[in-house]
């Protein structure tokens, strides 16, 4: 029970930091792929379709 009173906070404080990884890459765009997108709706690479 003694090392729950050291591992709670280390997992809590190492998940805060993940999550603030996580916001700042969204807040500075890193998702974004608008020419990404502009090429895959022209492509017929991932056809749900295919022929057989």
């Amino acid at each position: 029970m003694d090392a729950l009173v050291y591992l709670i906070p280390i997992s809590l404080f190492l998940g805060g930091i993940g999550l603030v990884a996580f916001f700042w890459t969204v807040r500075s765009n890193q998702y974004d792929d608008p020419e990404g997108d502009r090429h895959r709706i022209l492509s017929s690479e991932y056809d749900d379709h295919p022929k057989e």
